[in-house]
């Protein structure tokens, strides 16, 4: 199969755990099958809680209505794509720039279905560039924070958030320790979030590689 085979099957796999009610959505190539494929799950579905405007239009044009997470409270499903995932289930995400209404949606979801294609998985995080969402007047404070941690910090320019705010994507990392990463990204002023899946990760992992689908459970 080549990639786009790959994700149109991992994404038709997902489908088998959509159940009746509120949904979560998130955002990416991966995520746009998986919204295609809604259509034949639709009379389940009473709404969905999009992570990112491109998906809330997909959404919209399938005929499924959308509702705001305060509205909708704890979600039974939420499915989203992943740039890189480890054996462990943690996840780099937000090449897209939807991480931190991702993070939201994840956080708040009883079961989190990460879908991948083979290339995705890695054996350590951090080849994918770590998207951070910042606040703007902080970027240039958090890009030095981040140079003393190491990374090398990129200003993603000519993009903003669904949000209004700005990323900055760190390179040349190798997170040996997500959780604590996370954590202290996180904790730095002027940070939103940090694309670092860790301290949340995917429960359920869905790879599509050229033998099928691939399920990995996250061990808690």
């Amino acid at each position: 199969m080549n990639q786009d085979q790959k994700k149109r099957a991992v994404a038709e796999a997902a489908l088998e755990y959509v159940r009746e009610g509120v949904i979560g959505v998130g955002t990416g190539s991966t995520v746009d099958y998986f919204i295609e494929g809604l259509a034949a799950k639709r009379h389940l579905i009473d709404a969905a809680v999009s992570s990112s405007e491109a998906s809330t239009a997909r959404l919209m044009a399938m005929g499924i209505d959308i509702v705001d997470l305060n509205e909708a409270g704890t979600l039974s499903i939420y499915v989203d794509g992943a740039d890189e995932a480890d054996k462990h289930l943690q996840l780099i995400k937000g090449g897209g720039g939807a991480l931190t209404r991702e993070k939201i949606i994840a956080a708040a979801s009883s079961t989190f279905v990460c879908i991948v294609d083979d290339s995705k998985l890695v054996p350590v995080l951090g080849a994918f560039p770590l998207p951070v969402e910042v606040i703007s007047m902080a970027r240039s404070y958090v890009s030095r924070t981040i140079v003393a941690m190491g990374g090398q910090p990129v200003y993603r320019e000519g993009f903003v958030t669904d949000n209004g705010n700005q990323i900055i994507d760190i390179h040349n990392l190798k997170i040996l320790d997500p959780v604590a990463l996370e954590q202290q990204i996180n904790m730095v002023p002027g940070v939103v979030t940090v694309g670092l899946f860790a301290r949340r990760p995917a429960d359920i992992l869905l790879i599509a590689d050229d033998d099928g689908i691939r399920k990995m459970n996250h061990a808690r």
